[in-house]
């Protein structure tokens, strides 16, 4: 379905920027053969909740291809995932988990999307601008259009914004404030994960079980 957007002068350009940064030392993250691990956890026609998110975590062994997730040895936890665990807590009553791998909610049927799929390390935001997020818009359009009902989960003004790509009314949209320390106090009561799982439950779909395991 991306087929022809890799082929596309922007994607070509991309292309040529990573391996530059590669060329130059540069460390990116996450691991090349993550970059497109959303789309491979939860294939297309399992889409049924897509949640965006911004880049992915710029330190080293954090960032695995999925949008706040985090690889299942990494503590501390960062703070968005911290906040967005303690909303679950207080949204549905699950205990708070000892790690950070949301690999479960994709195997649900979340597209869990950051709208820049890398990151130079130790840089937050270093990527933005170089294409990717003509590319995550397409795959958010391609979702959009699926004649199945699909939660689209935009947290934060910048996911908001890709609300003027969700056009048909069959799906629904969640929106709240971001789960970062800078806004989680709105973000704090949301209970955007009922939210959720009413609107599935609207449509006739299953609900997600949000809760993450110890391990």
């Amino acid at each position: 379905m991306l087929k022809e957007e890799t082929r596309k002068p922007y994607y070509r350009a991309l292309d040529a920027f990573l391996e530059k940064e590669r060329a130059d030392g540069q460390t990116i993250l996450p691991a090349r053969r993550d970059i497109f691990n959303a789309l491979a956890s939860t294939s297309y026609d399992r889409v049924r909740v897509l949640l965006v998110g911004q880049d992915p975590y710029p330190t080293p062994g954090h960032a695995h291809g999925l949008c706040f997730s985090v690889q299942p040895t990494v503590r501390p936890l960062p703070f968005s995932l911290r906040n967005v665990y303690r909303e679950l807590h207080e949204d549905l009553g699950y205990p708070v988990p000892n790690n950070g791998y949301l690999e479960p909610w994709a195997r649900q049927g979340i597209l869990m999307l950051n709208t820049v799929l890398t990151v130079r390390a130790h840089k937050a935001n270093s990527h933005q601008g170089r294409g990717w997020e003509q590319f995550t818009d397409r795959i958010i359009e391609l979702v959009a259009a699926k004649q199945t009902p699909v939660v689209f989960v935009l947290w934060g003004r910048e996911a908001q914004k890709k609300g003027a790509l969700i056009t048909q009314s069959h799906h629904a949209v969640v929106a709240c404030a971001h789960p970062s320390p800078l806004s989680a106090r709105k973000f704090f009561g949301c209970r955007c994960f009922s939210h959720i799982n009413r609107d599935l439950a609207a449509a006739g779909l299953p609900p997600i079980d949000w809760q993450i395991l110890d391990v």
